[in-house]
């Protein structure tokens, strides 16, 4: 074989080996990464890549007064109830009454979080203000059952079983309101895409994305300097395996184009997590009466710190108009 022959062989085969060995560990990175989306057992090698992934840092003042609020919240001995959900998964939640209760908040937590942590600073004002709340948990995390999320479109499903556990026991006689953040405000957007009985009067929706595809785009390309389009094919094999769904097969829009309950939509501008264009966007498509409150440079979930005034007045009207 002549000497440039094989020299070309030769650096063929290290090139198409070294494609083979850059596909795989993207396929690995991508794999990786949807694990840390969907699996209830966090991946130990994301644990530590919380700040980047959510793209930006908690004031470390704000961190501590959540920090003792949760304890409080958590230390209220409330009912704990079980239901099981269209698909056999067991879910638990927590149901806090209040004296003369004027209304229900359904609550529901966002993702890898908890119902103690996400409502810590605003379940004494809506326990103030009249709300009986069912804090609910997420399938795929704390006590409830699940190996996986489902970043809304599966858990749409489980929001509406615990509408029905409310109206099958006793708890129909007052308005109900679907509340939710980040995942959780996505999961009652969901919701609304179904039919809800005539007593759900109203759904707050703080800082919610539009599909599980476009925050993970987010995410993979400004927060972790990715490129997601590459990966999206693997992406949808992975998710569409877990959960039986392509991770844009069901969005916000989509349930906000046929939702008939009135919506208050809530984003801070300095949302590094999920863009607060997303929540112009499902605002844009929600056919149903709608309010918006846009609280300039609240990063995600943290817009009722910021500007509590605003957040209260806004949510205090809506219950007014649609009680």
């Amino acid at each position: 074989m002549k000497k440039g022959i094989k020299k070309m062989l030769i650096g063929g085969s290290i090139v198409a080996g070294a494609a083979t060995v850059v596909a795989g560990i993207s396929a690995l990175i991508t794999k990786t990464l949807v694990d840390e989306a969907l699996d209830r057992e966090e991946p130990k090698i994301m644990i530590k890549a919380k700040e980047r992934i959510s793209g930006g840092e908690i004031d470390s003042e704000i961190l501590n007064n959540a920090n003792e609020c949760s304890e409080k919240l958590k230390s209220i001995e409330m009912q704990t109830v079980e239901i099981e959900s269209f698909d056999g998964t067991k879910l638990i939640g927590h149901l806090y009454p209040a004296d003369n209760a004027k209304r229900i908040i359904i609550a529901m937590h966002g993702w890898r979080s908890n119902w103690w942590r996400d409502f810590a600073v605003i379940y004494d004002f809506w326990h103030d203000s009249g709300c009986t709340v069912l804090f609910a948990e997420q399938r795929g995390q704390g006590e409830s059952e699940g190996d996986h999320m489902g970043f809304g479109m599966i858990e749409r499903y489980d929001c509406t079983e615990w509408v029905k556990w409310l109206c099958e026991n006793d708890q129909d006689k007052l308005p109900i309101y679907l509340a939710g953040v980040s995942m959780g405000a996505t999961t009652v957007l969901m919701a609304a895409g179904s039919e809800l009985p005539d007593n759900v009067r109203g759904i707050m929706a703080d800082c919610g994305f539009t599909t599980a595809s476009a925050v993970w785009k987010h995410v993979a390309e400004d927060n972790l300097h990715l490129s997601f389009d590459i990966r999206k094919r693997l992406v949808d094999a992975l998710c569409k395996k877990r959960i039986n769904i392509g991770s844009d097969e069901y969005s916000t829009v989509d349930a906000m184009r046929e939702n008939t309950v009135p919506v208050l939509f809530i984003h801070g501008t300095a949302d590094s997590f999920v863009p607060v264009s997303m929540t112009y966007e499902n605002y844009e498509a929600c056919k149903a009466e709608k309010r918006l409150l846009i609280v300039e440079g609240a990063e995600h979930g943290l817009s009722y710190i910021v500007d509590k005034d605003a957040y209260q007045k806004a949510v205090l009207e809506f219950f007014k108009d649609f009680d």
